[in-house]
């Protein structure tokens, strides 16, 4: 068989079979949203897991149970202190599931610059400055933001293949 023959059947398999799925400008944007929301989701974790009972009571001594709106507004203040627990447990469990995934994502993350620049930026929360001058030392700023978006891709990839996008995510 010739090369051009073997090419051109490699061609039409790849396009028929593919073992991984490949991400989306979509996928992309949508990692990026998470990114960068998540130290606001971390702390969001952190809070309900210490402070649990207390978020419940300040619902139901609070006024924002009656506040609820117009189609889930129940007739007394406990009932809507109660729909509003739930939602928080909700965001709790939902956020936790996604802070997860994308530390574990990260940390897969083959090449090092790449995983610690996601990290640096991400993860621990560096603005854009503060992470190019942590990683300044003889790079360019350019080679620096390559790494940065090769690592997001790579986050990026590691969701789609767990199945991170094909979820129902409401908060």
């Amino acid at each position: 068989m010739m090369v051009a023959e073997k090419t051109s059947e490699a061609q039409e398999i790849r396009g028929q079979i593919s073992l991984f799925p490949e991400v989306t400008n979509k996928d992309i944007e949508l990692t990026l949203s998470w990114l960068k929301r998540y130290t606001e989701m971390k702390a969001c974790v952190k809070d309900y897991e210490e402070n649990a009972e207390e978020l419940k009571l300040a619902l139901a001594e609070g006024e924002s149970a009656r506040r609820l709106s117009v189609q889930d507004l129940h007739a007394d203040k406990t009932s809507n202190a109660v729909i509003l627990a739930e939602k928080q447990k909700a965001i709790y469990e939902e956020y936790k599931v996604r802070i997860d995934l994308i530390r574990r994502a990260t940390a897969l993350i083959h090449n090092v610059d790449a995983r610690n620049a996601v990290s640096k930026r991400y993860l621990e929360g560096f603005s854009y400055k503060e992470m190019i001058f942590f990683f300044q030392r003889g790079r360019s700023d350019r080679t620096i933001e390559r790494k940065l978006n090769e690592g997001v891709i790579s986050v990026a990839n590691t969701l789609k293949l767990r199945g991170a996008f094909e979820c129902e995510w409401k908060y």
